[in-house]
């Protein structure tokens, strides 16, 4: 019953956005009363929670095969940012939930195992290049938000206004930006 739920949660938020998702539409969709969701789900929060923890699962999954197709730090990076906007776009609607990104907010506090992983697959070629540049790997932490701030800085600003530049000039905007960001580990 609860891939069931779940399964018909995802119909509804891929069909219709996550405005849209209720526990009161999934009953009805699954032709139950709304008691049986509560029984698998404490509120329509928890539901959330479960698809953010798949998207974190999904999104580190996709930056780590994009990182182990290179050795070289640098490239990593390249390969993680890379990875990073074409799951945000790919996925939108996990995408919108993780980060909150033009809906209500809800307690994510429940994904921070996966937020970990998330943050430590981009940290580590971070570290690395400070190491071999001989630069402080206290800097990481700064170096890491810079990174993500600039992809989902640029992601958000594409998904939320459709009138943006083009996608391979947002694309490359971003390029920029990564290129920018390890040019400057490395000095």
């Amino acid at each position: 019953m609860r891939t069931k739920i779940l399964a018909t949660a995802w119909q509804i938020v891929k069909e219709e956005g996550w405005q849209a998702l209720s526990i009161r539409k999934i009953a009805d969709a699954i032709e139950y009363s709304v008691p049986v969701v509560y029984d698998h789900f404490e509120n329509k929060d928890s539901i959330l929670l479960e698809f953010a923890k798949q998207g974190f699962e999904l999104l580190v999954k996709k930056m780590q095969q994009a990182r182990k197709k290179h050795t070289d730090p640098s490239d990593q990076l390249r390969a993680i940012a890379d990875a990073y906007w074409s799951f945000a776009f790919a996925n939108k609607e996990y995408y919108q939930l993780m980060f909150s990104l033009g809906m209500a907010s809800c307690e994510m506090g429940g994904c921070n195992q996966e937020k970990e992983a998330f943050s430590d697959v981009i940290m580590e070629p971070i570290e690395e290049i400070l190491a071999k540049n001989k630069k402080k790997v206290s800097m990481s932490c700064m170096k890491y938000h810079t990174f993500w701030s600039v992809l989902h800085g640029l992601i958000s600003i594409k998904m939320m206004e459709s009138s943006v530049a083009d996608d391979e000039l947002n694309k490359m905007v971003m390029e920029d930006a990564v290129n920018g960001l390890i040019n400057n580990l490395k000095e």
